[in-house]
């Protein structure tokens, strides 16, 4: 049998801390009593020092001689793997995401029962064990490489994870938004719920309200049954919210309702219905500058803005290409050459991670078997490293020449054909079938209408 884990609780009522110690004691607990800062803060250092650190902590916000921030913050530093539970008697909206953003997973209005706390506090710690094979779910996940900025990312991320805290993801077209947003989920406690993804820039403005929060039957012409909605499909679990920047200034200010009051009203009903949702947004615009713009809610953009996570574009991450080519080629036993990884290294990547999925996707249909080189590669990609000699034979092709990359657009073209025949002209259909976004797609389809 193991050890008794050990939590430390920090409050000035001394009636709740014996109270509560009692009750963590016949669970099985062993729990250290404290009134004061000063006193949480000796038995953290002690705990360190003897090497015996505390598994949980339990703060009050507000305290005679400080306020319990400084202990989520000193936890942070001292036992980074020791989740803390916050209780607060003010309705500080500042302290607690204050105390949300320096690392507590969740922050309990008093009066909280003791078993409310032993559950929060029993997840809190699973949540927290489960981070020990953090860095291989965010690669399961398809968030690969070692670099200090991914790095950076990875750290942000596992200390979100097991909170509640919204989350707003930041960063350029094909860095991987929607990888980090299901990472968070996976490592959340709500990863037995649902993840619900919400693309805001292909809601139809007329139904937009309609599709967050659902409608009852004959709510409005065509409405011939009912809808839940986004928000309550995602209750129990985590919506995201992509391109949360495209969302129409009215629809912003029902979502920001929705944030405050937790609850969400579908068109035909009188009555509210509450909803409990981890909310995680992304955009690749820079919505503090929309705010002051007046293009986004300013009061929305600061209730998204609780955990700020900014992905790096993949130019300042060039150490993980390499990282990435294995992930692409996984199970193919092919690689990229010197000469070629040496160029990608050398390219500025202005479509980021999803333009070198989309390459190696590319490469392996135009290149079936073999290590790729730096012949294989396009021509803005090869830039201006020169190509070995090739000798030439005596053939009319010496004289005349062949131009590969108009043959290699021209066969493009034709596997584009021939993918759009087989779907029927399903444009999602060919683009899956040929391993490029739908995005990609329609512009090598309007460049070919060009031609």
């Amino acid at each position: 049998m193991g050890a008794a884990p050990r939590i430390l609780i920090l409050d000035d009522e001394v009636p709740l801390v014996d109270a509560l110690a009692r009750h963590f004691r016949r669970r099985g607990y062993d729990p250290t009593q404290t009134y004061l800062v000063a006193d949480a803060v000796q038995a953290i250092e002690k705990s360190v020092r003897d090497a015996l650190p505390f598994d949980a902590v339990i703060t009050d916000l507000q305290l005679p001689d400080g306020d319990g921030r400084t202990i989520v913050r000193l936890a942070r530093e001292m036992l980074p793997r020791c989740p803390v539970v916050m209780m607060t008697g003010s309705h500080s909206i500042s302290g607690t995401v204050d105390a949300i953003r320096l690392g507590a997973v969740t922050v309990l209005e008093k009066p909280v029962a003791a078993e409310t706390l032993e559950k929060e506090l029993r997840q809190a710690m699973a949540s927290r064990a489960d981070l020990d094979k953090g860095v291989d779910a965010a690669g399961e996940a398809g968030i690969i490489g070692g670099s200090p900025a991914i790095r950076a990312v990875l750290d942000v991320l596992f200390l979100a994870a097991p909170t509640d805290a919204t989350v707003l993801i930041q960063g350029e077209s094909g860095t991987g938004k929607e990888l980090v947003a299901k990472a968070l989920h996976r490592l959340s406690r709500r990863a037995r719920g649902p993840l619900v993804a919400v693309n805001c820039a292909a809601l139809p403005e007329t139904l937009a309200e309609s599709e967050l929060f659902g409608h009852a039957k004959g709510a409005f012409t065509g409405a011939d049954k009912a809808r839940p909605g986004r928000f309550r499909e995602a209750d129990g679990g985590t919506l995201f919210l992509d391109e949360i920047g495209e969302m129409p200034l009215a629809l912003q200010a029902k979502l920001l309702r929705v944030i405050q009051e937790g609850e969400v009203q579908p068109l035909g009903v009188d009555k509210p219905q509450s909803v409990d949702v981890r909310l995680v947004a992304a955009t690749n615009r820079t919505l503090g500058e929309l705010a002051a713009e007046g293009k986004f809610r300013s009061d929305l953009y600061y209730r998204l803005n609780v955990v700020p996570l900014e992905l790096p574009p993949l130019r300042d991450r060039r150490e993980d290409l390499a990282a990435l080519a294995g992930h692409f080629l996984r199970g193919t036993g092919r690689k990229f050459s010197a000469e070629a990884m040496a160029s990608l290294e050398l390219y500025q990547w202005p479509g980021n991670v999803r333009e070198m999925e989309n390459l190696v996707a590319r490469l392996k249909v135009l290149k079936p078997e073999g290590d790729f080189q730096l012949v294989d590669l396009p021509q803005a990609i090869r830039g201006a490293q020169p190509l070995p000699a090739i000798p030439q034979k005596a053939s009319s092709s010496a004289t005349t020449g062949v131009d590969l990359y108009a043959a290699l657009g021209e066969l493009e073209d034709r596997l584009i054909r021939e993918a759009l025949e087989r779907s029927g002209g399903n444009r999602n259909q060919a683009a899956q079938s040929l391993g490029l976004n739908r995005t990609t797609l329609v512009e090598k389809l309007r460049k070919m209408s060009r031609r």
